[in-house]
């Protein structure tokens, strides 16, 4: 796996607000993850764990939705193995020019034949409870990815556009690219968009900033994903601005993010979280 940037590659990020990788990790890696997926949405959880936000279960939800889970890496370790690595933490924080990374949270994203779309945002728009409010994103492909297969969508260069409101409806919009559209208007824009059409361990990383989201899966197999959102190290819980989800996890009177629940992948001093080592433990074949 890599753990460093080219400056070209670099300087591709700053430019487009995105970096497509075609290979961040093997096959068989992520096919591992991938196999986890269907025992995670029928709520077995291998830690005993919910995970903080399952969006999605069996029977209770429209079959034509994306399923979608919430730090699945408190409920399973194979996926845990994958979303905490340090290497993912190291380029993060090199995009983000931080002297380190820390999760957010993971999202775990099951996309099935003729599930519908999910609707275009800014992934910054929901962060205004981290201080400094600011992301930087690794999106892995479990699956080979298509346009047709609803896979994720880029607007080039729309990190630059600034802060718009958080969409209005995030899971199967009647028109996933209309708050996108309107911003583009606002601003006098002519949207660019890139598909990430990679094989099974391609990746593609985002800013904070930058519009994206994905259409319905017009193909015959499934488009599975897994997330890794990553701040600053150094960020903290906005002093006034609340999660209803994740300040559950804020001491009182200490705004510092407990390593419990938001990690340190990466520092350039050298520092990792110590139990993740052990807690994170790939479960996949060399």
């Amino acid at each position: 796996m890599i753990d460093t940037l080219t400056e070209e590659q670099v300087a591709r990020f700053n430019a487009d607000g995105f970096l497509i990788l075609p290979k961040l990790i093997e096959r068989h890696e992520a096919e591992a993850v991938a196999a986890r997926f269907e025992p995670l949405f029928k709520g077995k959880f291998e830690t005993g764990l919910y995970p903080d936000e399952w969006n999605w279960q069996e029977g209770r939800d429209r079959p034509d939705r994306t399923r979608q889970i919430c730090n699945g890496w408190k409920s399973d370790r194979t996926v845990a193995s994958l979303v905490l690595r340090r290497e993912i933490g190291k380029l993060c924080a090199q995009l983000g020019n931080w002297p380190g990374a820390r999760l957010v949270q993971d999202n775990v994203i099951w996309k099935p034949p003729g599930a519908k779309s999910l609707g275009y945002h800014q992934d910054n728009s929901y962060a205004d409870w981290i201080d400094p409010p600011a992301m930087l994103t690794c999106w892995i492909a479990l699956d080979d990815t298509s346009a047709a297969g609803g896979t994720i969508e880029y607007v080039r260069g729309s990190h630059k556009w600034g802060r718009f409101p958080p969409a209005k409806q995030f899971h199967a919009p009647e028109d996933y690219r209309k708050e996108m559209v309107a911003a583009a208007r606002e601003i006098g824009q002519e949207p660019e968009i890139a598909f990430v059409e990679v094989p099974a361990g391609g990746c593609a990383f985002h800013h904070g900033w930058c519009w994206h989201g994905s259409g319905a899966n017009a193909a015959e197999r499934p488009r599975r994903s897994a997330v890794t959102h990553c701040m600053s190290s150094e960020a903290k819980f906005h002093p006034t601005h609340v999660s209803y989800i994740y300040n559950r996890y804020k001491r009182v009177g200490d705004l510092t993010m407990d390593e419990s629940y938001f990690p340190i992948l990466w520092r350039e001093d050298g520092y990792r979280t110590p139990w993740l080592e052990d807690y994170a433990r790939a479960r996949v074949p060399a």
